[in-house]
């Protein structure tokens, strides 16, 4: 399954308010951090999806830089495109319909390349690195962040319909638990590893406005459209995350992990 093929206009919208959550804002923060990005730069954004990060990276590479953004998802790119039309007209910032594994971008154009939750539905990752090595100059750099599935820890009454649940969800993925191997095969592309931290998101209270809970209802309705869970027990297993919110009860936790590498000179 590609990232392409499970954002449509629905999803891709419902993930456009998650990824406005604070926590996620936040992680958004950390990474930004981590590239430490200077004016003038040139970033492509591999799987941008609602280009909130893009937009943020164009912000700090300025009018001399220029920030291109990714996607294989027409109702992602559309909203990039929008969020790309509400900034000042001078920021060098624009999307593109592309796969990770091919890019259309001749060698050495990027100073920086950037992937967030998007190597994970990549079959061929090999592929994808070895497309990031080319596109960057001699010392360019690249951020990757995805997630581990397995580093959920979430509370549940019917701690069987969780598993089934989580189970349905790490199927949409290509490698649900890439960050164990991201070490090597960033190595093995001819990177060099300069930084290995994890992001968690933490949300010890039900809330609407945080990730878990807004993601919530994007797992729900992706375990009912593959047929991995009827509607009543995907509503059934939502309710169960209010209630336990209602009982004080509620425990969301997730670990997320950034590599940055670099190319040698």
């Amino acid at each position: 399954m590609t990232a392409g093929s499970v954002f449509d206009q629905d999803a891709s919208r419902k993930l456009e308010a998650t990824y406005q959550t604070p926590d996620v804002i936040a992680q958004r923060a950390a990474t930004l951090q981590a590239l430490a990005l200077r004016a003038g730069e040139r970033v492509v954004d591999v799987g941008s999806g609602p280009g909130l990060l893009a937009a943020e990276m164009a912000t700090q590479v300025g009018p001399a830089g220029r920030v291109i953004g990714l996607d294989l998802s027409d109702p992602m790119l559309a909203l990039s495109r929008q969020r790309c039309a509400d900034l000042d007209s001078g920021t060098c910032l624009s999307f593109l319909k592309a796969d990770a594994a091919r890019l259309p971008f001749a060698d050495s154009r990027f100073d920086v390349a950037v992937s967030t939750q998007v190597y994970e539905y990549v079959a061929d990752v090999a592929a994808a690195l070895a497309e990031a090595y080319r596109v960057l100059r001699p010392g360019g750099r690249v951020l990757i962040l995805d997630t581990d599935w397995d580093s959920i820890v979430w509370a549940a009454g019917d701690p069987a319909r969780m598993q089934r649940l989580l189970a349905a969800w790490a199927d949409r993925f290509a490698d649900a638990h890439l960050p164990r191997s991201l070490s090597w095969q960033l190595q093995g592309a001819g990177f060099h590893l300069e930084r290995r931290e994890v992001l968690v998101l933490f949300n010890p209270e039900y809330d609407p406005d945080t990730y878990s809970v807004a993601n919530g209802q994007i797992m729900a309705d992706f375990a009912v459209t593959q047929g991995r869970m009827p509607p009543e027990e995907a509503e059934a297993w939502l309710r169960d995350l209010q209630r336990l919110g209602s009982q004080g009860r509620y425990f969301f936790s997730l670990n997320r992990y950034l590599f940055l590498a670099t190319k040698p000179s």
